[in-house]
């Protein structure tokens, strides 16, 4: 991010997260042991996420306010309490909008997103056309505000956006159609928050892939990679990572239906995984970038369809062994790939001391 340019960074997180992050590595209130709490997928809080927040901050605070850091969310799993911005922006601004509009809203951010798959709803066809007129509305009372006049319109716009799609998901709520609202966030922070058009992303491999889902459904929708590389050619550089052995964490639900977190060592990698050969490799970690790998020797070996060892949100698998790999080629699903001989749980200690 440093020697590239990068001042815009977006995470597999909810807009819910960017307030207090923002004020925080902008040299704002908060604290360091604290700051995790804003992040709404649970795998980000660990104190390896937090050193890297306190590296933003650490940069920032030398920076003038147009070159900083600023972080951003794509996920639309959770929009908790971001109505109230909408809320705030109208009354601040005296718009008119019904009550009948804004109690839609409100029921919008309320439903939770219940994954019966394959079951219909219509809760998105319904409402979605009633946040479309709120939408208008506030964007028509824009175009008569002074330039200067618009930020907490502008947040309370971008927060309805969010809930739009969050709506969508609670009807459509496959992971190929979070993927394309995650794309189309990431679009428009590229495009409207990013001084030069340059952005680091930070996802699961795979969402960040270029080859899409792979066998999930069969439904023709695809990963955020997928809409990535199709949008920006080869301006998007898609960084995979794979490890050998190591400490895999896995979430347990027992048979009194309690839950708790286990570990898992994995002392060699799987047999037929791309992992069994790259362990051989001198280093303990290294970049391997594809387009290079493929005018040499490797290009055979990388672009053989080969198991990966997936680890999701809940972790390792132990009941469903084979659930936890996919089949891909390497040299089509990313253009670069960081490897690890050996890894370990994150830090969840976030103190200090």
């Amino acid at each position: 991010m440093e020697t590239q340019n990068v001042k815009t960074f977006i995470i597999e997180d909810s807009y819910v997260a960017e307030a207090g992050i923002n004020e925080w590595i902008s040299g704002g209130k908060g604290n360091v042991e604290t700051i995790a709490e804003n992040l709404t997928i649970y795998p980000w809080r660990t104190k390896e996420v937090v050193n890297l927040l306190q590296w933003m901050r650490n940069y920032n605070l030398t920076e003038i306010e147009k070159e900083q850091i600023r972080f951003f969310g794509m996920d639309i799993q959770v929009v908790t309490n971001i109505n109230n911005e909408i809320h705030d922006a109208i009354n601040e601004y005296n718009i008119t909008v019904s009550d009948e509009l804004l109690s839609i809203m409100d029921k919008c951010v309320e439903k939770k997103i219940v994954y019966n798959y394959g079951k219909e709803n219509n809760w998105a066809d319904t409402y979605i056309p009633r946040l479309n007129e709120l939408e208008n509305i506030l964007l028509k009372f824009k175009i008569n505000l002074a330039k200067e006049n618009t930020e907490q319109l502008d947040k309370a716009i971008r927060a309805l956006a969010y809930i739009i799609k969050y709506t969508y998901y609670i009807q459509n709520h496959y992971s190929q159609d979070r993927d394309l609202k995650m794309y189309e966030n990431v679009k428009w922070i590229v495009e409207n928050k990013s001084n030069n058009g340059k952005a680091f992303i930070w996802a699961h491999n795979e969402h960040i892939n270029n080859r899409g889902f792979l066998n999930y459904t069969t439904r023709k929708i695809h990963n955020l990679g997928w809409h990535l590389k199709q949008q920006f050619k080869d301006d998007y550089y898609s960084v995979g990572f794979d490890f050998g052995k190591g400490a895999l964490r896995s979430y347990i639900i027992n048979d009194d239906q309690s839950r708790e977190w286990q570990i898992y060592n994995l002392e060699k990698p799987y047999p037929k995984t791309y992992a069994e050969t790259l362990i051989e490799a001198e280093d303990d970690i290294y970049f391997i970038d594809m387009a290079n790998a493929l005018k040499g020797s490797a290009a055979k070996f990388f672009d053989k369809k080969k198991k990966q060892l997936l680890l999701g949100g809940p972790g390792y698998n132990l009941i469903d062994i084979d659930h936890n790999f996919q089949k891909k080629r390497f040299s089509k699903a990313f253009d670069g790939l960081i490897f690890v001989e050996s890894i370990s749980p994150p830090n969840r200690n976030l103190r200090t001391d």
